[in-house]
């Protein structure tokens, strides 16, 4: 009893160490995830970041009795449930997640599983004897005898994502050496700075954020607009919108100050800026000679016809 009690409060002055020590923590899952697996993460996060794994009656009690020097920490509470642990780092949140979720394994179907997607069989032959034909025909698999082996003929979706994997389908996969699992840590919360949010924030891209910030600027310089409610997004719009106006009653009232002598000029005297003609097109006379012919033929076509009426 004095050695479990030792360990726990190693532990809890670990998690606490931890707590003080980074400022971002990954909640994950780590169902299905082997020893081995779990060295390997270890491993890839080495200098960079520290998982610590432990009960999660322990690791509530320890959090709350951190609560009084530490209460933003007490977010993590609800997600300390079912088969997790912790991923305490300082280092960017993307390269800590890729390093997370890359590490994955491949794991043959299990009966009773929940198929994470779509779970195909492709043609191919199998090397088996012709005895097994039954076997595949009760799965609805279209298979031949070729060379004394059976052979799948076409590509057979046996187990759509989300339902369980029957006895048959995982008799099936492991015949054929088929591993559509893959198990590895699961992120299911990401703590950072006293912020908590899924995962999938992070895949969230600079492009889109400024895409998102540049679009609310827009909106809300476009409402200030309509109301006439001063806001700094609007400033610069409202700025040339009065200049304009200004603009506007200088030209009216003929009042010219230095800065508008162009523009007053232009307005009174247009044709003094009024653009070129287009030039004629070289030849222009051959071309309006080539035009008569055209008109002549007209013309004693016309003749002809009214010769043949006459």
């Amino acid at each position: 009893m004095g050695g479990i009690r030792e360990k726990k409060i190693e532990y809890f002055s670990r998690l606490r160490e931890y707590l003080e020590q980074y400022k971002s923590i990954f909640v994950v899952g780590v169902d299905n995830v082997s020893s081995q697996q779990m060295h390997q993460v270890r491993k890839a996060l080495r200098g960079r970041g520290v998982i610590l794994m432990g009960k999660n009656t322990m690791v509530r009690r320890a959090v709350r009795g951190f609560l009084s020097e530490l209460p933003q920490y007490e977010r993590l509470l609800p997600f300390v449930k079912g088969n997790v642990g912790f991923v305490f780092t300082n280092d960017s949140l993307k390269d800590i997640k890729e390093t997370i979720v890359s590490n994955k394994v491949a794991a043959p179907a299990r009966a009773g599983a929940i198929a994470p997607g779509d779970i195909w069989v492709t043609s191919m032959n199998t090397g088996m004897e012709p005895g097994k034909t039954s076997f595949f025909q009760a799965l609805g698999v279209p298979t031949k005898i070729a060379r004394g082996t059976i052979e799948i003929t076409s590509d057979v979706k046996v187990v759509e994502a989300g339902n369980r994997v029957g006895q048959s389908e995982a008799a099936l996969l492991n015949l054929l050496n088929v591993s559509p699992f893959t198990f590895g840590l699961v992120i299911t919360q990401v703590y950072d700075d006293g912020q908590l949010f899924p995962a999938s924030i992070l895949d969230i891209t600079d492009e889109e954020l400024v895409g998102h910030f540049v679009s609310a600027v827009t909106t809300i310089a476009s409402v200030s607009l309509a109301v006439g409610y001063p806001t700094l997004p609007a400033v610069g719009h409202t700025i040339i919108n009065s200049y304009k106006d200004l603009l506007a009653v200088a030209v009216a009232s003929k009042y010219v100050y230095p800065e508008i002598e162009e523009l007053q000029d232009r307005v009174e005297n247009p044709e003094k800026y009024a653009s070129a003609a287009p030039a004629a097109p070289a030849g222009g006379a051959p071309a309006a000679e080539e035009a008569k012919p055209a008109e002549e033929e007209e013309e004693s076509d016309d003749d002809m016809g009214m010769g043949l009426f006459d």
